[in-house]
Formats: structure tokens, C-alpha cells, sequence
């Protein structure tokens, strides 16, 4: 007598391996939500949270220069100016 199992109980070795295979799946997508994903490249990013990394030291100096110049802040000779004290404007 069978006793009610039918041909059904060879498929249920299949369940231990899914359950573990499906934790770990829901762990992996828990740790990439709260480390907020994968990105590429080093260090902070801009302050909307894209865009490259922003680096240290003359790179941004030169940002900021670049954003006064724009806004009208400084003239053209004030500009290169800068740049040359920066060591950029060769």
C-alpha cells in the first residue's frame, strides 16, 4: 500500500535546495537595497548622488573656478590667472 504518496515523493528532495537557493536570493537583494546598489568607481559621488566621483584637491578647485567663470564672477584674465596659479593654464 502507498498510503496516500503517490509518485509525487521523488520530486520533494527538490524543495530544501529551492528554499535555501530563495533565502539566499532575498538576502543578496536585501544587502544591495540597503548599501544602496552597486556603483562603479571610488569615493562620494556628487550631492544629487550621481554622476562620477568627485575627487580631492585641484580637480574640484578647478570646478569652482570653472562655476565662478560662468557665472560672470570673473573676467577672462582673472580666469587664466587662476588657472595659472592652479598650475593648469600652461
Amino acid at each position: 500500500m502507498m498510503w496516500g504518496y503517490g509518485q509525487g515523493m521523488g520530486w520533494m528532495w527538490l524543495w530544501g535546495p529551492l528554499l535555501l537557493i530563495g533565502i539566499a536570493l532575498l538576502v543578496l537583494v536585501a544587502v544591495r537595497v540597503a548599501g544602496g546598489g552597486i556603483r562603479s568607481g571610488y569615493g562620494p559621488r556628487g550631492p544629487d548622488g550621481s554622476g562620477p566621483p568627485q575627487t580631492p584637491g585641484g580637480n574640484r578647485a578647478r570646478e569652482i573656478l570653472d562655476e565662478r567663470f560662468a557665472r560672470g564672477e570673473l573676467t577672462a584674465d582673472q580666469y587664466r590667472e587662476q588657472l595659472r596659479v592652479l598650475g593648469e593654464g600652461r
